[in-house]
């Protein structure tokens, strides 16, 4: 493939996910050099639909796509989890470069299948924690220095998508993603409650989990709320930062005014550098900047405090542009994705240890008495 020559990609599965996938590669196109040429649906009236809508073939298998020699080279993997480890080492054995949705798979087996295939054939295999590519998460990593507390939060109001996992591989494993790689320490405990409310699976969870660094991180995840939440916060010396990830907004308390951390000391990360932050007056009052807005209220009663607030400028983007971008790129130059099948074994890891340390409290705390009606 020359550099000229566009990257003819496929996606299977056309769900919810799988839509957006082929509508954002259709949109970048021109941008990056790309040519969706075929989409994957096991339901034949959904594949006669795309087929429609994109003007491209569709085929119930990947079998029969496969056997159609479009000289497809790169593909989204869109089916529900526990088919990605057998229709993912499919097309890479086939020579074809994968971007798996998350999480990579159901089970740690099935993650190091995943992995060593990718390995074998020589193929790019990334892995879709679509919240590494929010921008608001991208401006944070010039800020990084030795963050010790986090408080996430994700909140969603009920939804019939994703209900073949439970609400840590849904929901709360975007932010144990994130955590993860903002730490980059080994975890050493984890913690954790969690309870079926409208389905059969974990609706509602907190955790606590311990890095060996001493880090602490407390997780909340639901998919039973009546907003929608997605918030983390954190502590690092001398700076509190706040991330909005709904409103692509990150906010930057410093301590000690002129001595405070600069990002020009911190090492780089890979997400790209932000432009200077300047001084901007704290949001209007409300439930999502309460925590800012007493921020702002306490370094202006009290200015000898040291504290100062800062508004990072960050511009609105969709994250997944940014990762079906990132991903094309790594497909043309083969260069290591930003989301690794490694780094995302690690984090499914983190997750099923979660799930363990609920199912061993729900048992410990006798909490089918909240959950027999179920």
């Amino acid at each position: 493939m020359s550099k000229q020559d566009p990257i003819r990609v496929a996606v299977v599965g056309t769900g919810f996910f799988g839509y957006h996938h082929l509508r954002v590669y259709r949109a970048l196109e021109s941008e990056c050099n790309v040519l969706p040429v075929a989409a994957v649906d096991g339901n034949p009236i959904t594949a006669k639909a795309i087929a429609a809508e994109y003007g491209i073939p569709t085929f119930t298998s990947i079998e029969d796509m496969l056997a159609a020699d479009l000289g497809i080279q790169a593909a989204s993997l869109c089916v529900p989890t526990l088919h990605h480890a057998r229709l993912g080492q499919q097309l890479l054995a086939a020579g074809i470069d994968v971007l798996v949705e998350k999480p990579i798979a159901s089970s740690l087996e099935e993650a190091d299948a995943l992995v060593a295939t990718a390995a074998k054939h020589d193929r790019i295999l990334q892995v879709g924690h679509l919240e590494r590519f929010n921008v608001s998460v991208m401006a944070v990593y010039p800020y990084l220095h030795e963050p010790m507390f986090f408080e996430a939060h994700r909140l969603s109001i009920f939804g019939t998508r994703s209900l073949d996992v439970d609400v840590v591989l849904d929901l709360m494993i975007h932010d144990l993603d994130i955590v993860l790689d903002f730490v980059q320490s080994p975890v050493t405990e984890v913690r954790a409650v969690g309870l079926p409310v409208l389905t059969d699976k974990t609706d509602i969870a907190n955790v606590r989990v311990e890095f060996a660094n001493g880090c602490i991180a407390n997780f909340t995840a639901s998919r039973v709320s009546t907003e929608k939440v997605r918030k983390l916060r954190f502590f690092q010396p001398r700076q509190y930062l706040s991330i909005d990830l709904a409103r692509q907004e990150l906010m930057i308390i410093n301590v000690a005014g002129a001595a405070a951390f600069s990002p020009a000391l911190a090492p780089a990360g890979p997400g790209p550098a932000p432009a200077a932050p300047a001084p901007s007056p704290s949001p209007a009052p409300g439930p999502s900047s309460a925590p800012n807005a007493a921020f702002a209220a306490a370094a202006a009663a009290h200015p000898s405090a040291g504290l100062s607030l800062l508004k990072i400028p960050v511009e609105p983007k969709e994250p997944l542009f940014l990762e079906l971008a990132s991903f094309l790129d790594s497909v043309r130059t083969r260069k290591t994705p930003v989301v690794t099948g490694k780094q995302a074994r690690d984090v499914l890891a983190l997750a099923l240890d979660i799930n363990r340390k609920i199912a061993e409290h729900s048992i410990h705390a006798g909490l089918d008495r909240f959950i027999k009606n179920n």
